[in-house]
């Protein structure tokens, strides 16, 4: 496993946590363990009145995923729910954003992210080496500052393909932007964080 180091300061006034993907149908023996950090990562946010983005990945039929793999799952209404631990958040996110493609920067959501203002993004859910990287990159190359979560973050194909993404988005967007959600939640919750 990497290093990972801590983030500088996360100013919560103008960072999202955007939460990807944690449905049903991708959660499995590979993933599962990131679930309780993923959520602590959302209640902690939450406490601290912090704004959540959550986002559903939908396969349709004749997508990309189908016609060049052959990848048909996250097609019932069943495999595309979120997992029960988040419908809580639902109501008072400030966005569920439904998407058919890896990267949360869909036309909905660059407008949600562009018109909030936010700065930094931070980066949490399944798949490290699909729809979390490749949010991180267009992040990168859109010009916010993404934070990926490395341990409220799994991979459905296995802990070689999480660990090959973060390894890619060290290079890529460098190793400082690895952050645990300890790190996190201290940063958000801390002296500097939301103050009543």
């Amino acid at each position: 496993m990497m290093t990972v180091r801590k983030a500088d300061w996360v100013d919560p006034r103008s960072t999202a946590l955007l939460v990807i993907d944690v449905q049903k149908g991708f959660v499995n023996r590979h993933s599962q363990g990131a679930v309780p950090a993923i959520v602590r990562l959302v209640e902690g946010w939450r406490t601290a009145g912090a704004p959540l983005v959550l986002t559903r990945f939908h396969n349709e039929s004749g997508s990309p995923y189908e016609k060049i793999t052959g990848w048909t799952k996250l097609r019932t209404p069943d495999e595309q729910a979120l997992i029960a631990e988040l419908a809580p958040y639902v109501d008072g996110a400030a966005a569920v954003i439904d998407k058919t493609q890896a990267s949360v920067f869909t036309p909905q959501g660059s407008q949600l992210i562009r018109d909030a203002g936010w700065s930094d993004l931070v980066l949490c859910g399944i798949d490290t080496d699909a729809c979390v990287y490749d949010t991180a990159m267009a992040a990168y190359h859109s010009g916010y500052r993404p934070w990926i979560v490395t341990d409220a973050c799994a991979s459905t194909g296995g802990v070689q393909y999480h660990e090959a993404a973060l390894l890619l988005a060290t290079r890529n967007i460098s190793a400082t932007q690895l952050v645990t959600s300890e790190t996190i939640l201290s940063r958000i919750t801390g002296s500097q964080g939301v103050h009543p």
